[in-house]
């Protein structure tokens, strides 16, 4: 029913030790302590439950969504005393889906297997986001994401590499035969919330979007795998949207659309909401999407997006790396974004940028309210089997300015196209970089793109050594 591509697969697994506590001991993560299991997380719980002491029943059959939802219920009360922790022990565990609460811990057994639920009776429905004033799917609002928290406080998702499939199929099928009135549900949301951490993790088949925090703050994201067959729609792997304080590290993503997306907002409603998305670093990443990018910044941008830091990225068979996507009527700005270390093979564009990425919430857009580019910086980068270097067209009237590219080596493939630097509407500098750049982005001798020296709060963030105590 999708497209096959080749290389579907990114060989190689990521390795990942964190830095836990104040006594500055490396320990890696699932690491099996007298028959429990040791993690890393930003806080530990004081008291613990297991699925199976509120009826869970794990056989891939029986519903388990009251089994989520009594436990989280009956383990909020420990809140303000300490926190609690839910563990999904070995088995198949078919849910809808249930909200999170603060203090708390969600941990998955190497085991544990998450199913989403097919049954759409099971999947409440939730208005539109204010900052984009329709749903994505259908101008009504949307289903609830499975996994779901609004107004939070320090909430872990985490396991010993445990699965969470959301059987997305379904949903697929219904949004190519236009049979959706709801927007299709995402995988994770968390909204409205503070000190979010999602690591160590295998998710699977999401309905839309993966991770999708919005309007939250100081963020870690850690050792996730996500796959989706590379022809799904939608199925971005990490949306920050109009958050801030975010780290993304030490993730493999295989996806349908964007392996990474930076979203703030959709044109009029995102202009009112008006949260940008800033202070982000993103590193060490594999990317493999054919049809999309390695991080895409837009196009709903239209609240801002800022301080953007990216380094050591991995993309294979993939359309872009980091490609910038806006529009007339969007507002907003992209700006102050910096990459550096970007190793590329099977790429359709290295450089992408586009400022006619036309979709609108409805015609009331303000065809007046024109994005602000500037300030992107790129620098060393090697790609491999590259049929186009770059696509650069900014707005008539709203060029995008002050971009820098230094130290680059694109190796063509042999569909390369004659013109390799199709540039219109932009201004910057390069150094170093071949093939040669456009007319519009000369050589200025030999300089080094920026690079922020300087360390962002949460990337000084150190996790605690925790326990499960329970023992399978």
């Amino acid at each position: 029913m999708y497209p096959r591509h080749a290389n579907y697969f990114v060989i190689g697994v990521i390795s990942l030790v964190v830095i836990l506590g104040s006594e500055n001991v490396k320990i890696a993560e699932g690491k099996v302590v007298n028959g429990g299991s040791e993690y890393p997380a930003i806080n530990c719980r004081k008291h613990s439950a297991v699925l199976t002491d509120f009826g869970g029943v794990g056989d891939g059959v029986t519903s388990n969504t009251k089994a989520f939802r009594n436990a989280i219920s009956n383990l909020s009360q420990h809140a303000s005393d300490g926190g609690a922790q839910l563990i999904v022990p070995p088995g198949k565990w078919l849910t809808g889906p249930f909200n999170l609460t603060s203090h708390f811990t969600l941990f998955l057994h190497k085991n544990a297997i998450i199913l989403a639920s097919q049954d759409e009776s099971e999947w409440p429905h939730l208005p539109a986001l204010p900052s984009y004033g329709r749903g994505r799917d259908a101008p009504a609002g949307r289903f609830s994401s499975l996994i779901f928290g609004t107004h939070l406080t320090d909430v872990v998702i985490t396991g010993e590499n445990g699965k969470i499939d959301g059987q997305g199929v379904y949903w697929w099928e219904k949004f190519h035969k236009k049979q959706l009135n709801l927007t299709r549900p995402y995988m994770i949301e968390l909204m409205y919330s503070d000190q979010i951490q999602i690591s160590s993790l295998t998710l699977l088949n999401s309905p839309s979007y993966f991770i999708h925090p919005i309007y939250s703050s100081n963020i870690i994201m850690q050792g996730l795998t996500i796959n989706a067959p590379i022809g799904s729609p939608n199925t971005d792997g990490i949306d920050p949207d109009s958050c801030r304080n975010v780290r993304i590290e030490d993730c493999n993503i295989v996806s349908g659309d964007d392996c990474i997306s930076i979203k703030s907002g959709w044109d009029e409603y995102g202009i009112k909401f008006a949260m940008p998305s800033q202070h982000i670093v993103i590193r060490r990443i594999t990317c493999n999407s054919p049809d999309s990018a390695l991080i895409a910044l837009g196009s709903e941008m239209s609240g801002g997006i800022s301080d953007v830091r990216a380094e050591d990225l991995i993309a294979i068979n993939t359309e872009s790396a980091v490609r910038i996507k806006t529009a007339v009527g969007r507002g907003g700005y992209v700006k102050d974004i910096f990459v550096k270390g970007m190793n590329l093979t099977t790429m359709k564009y290295v450089f992408w940028m586009t400022g006619s990425y036309g979709s609108h919430p409805d015609p009331h857009y303000d065809p007046k309210a024109l994005p602000k580019i500037t300030g992107i910086n790129y620098r060393d980068v090697a790609a491999a089997n590259v049929k186009y270097s770059a696509r650069l067209d900014g707005i008539s009237n709203d060029p995008f300015t002050n971009i820098c590219i230094s130290n680059v080596s694109i190796q063509l493939n042999e569909q390369r196209k004659k013109l390799q630097w199709n540039c219109t509407n932009v201004s910057g500098v390069t150094s170093n970089v071949t093939p040669p750049p456009c007319e519009l982005l000369p050589e200025k001798g030999p300089l080094q793109c920026p690079f922020p020296t300087n360390s962002l709060p949460i990337e000084s963030v150190k996790l605690k050594s925790c326990y499960t105590k329970v023992f399978f």
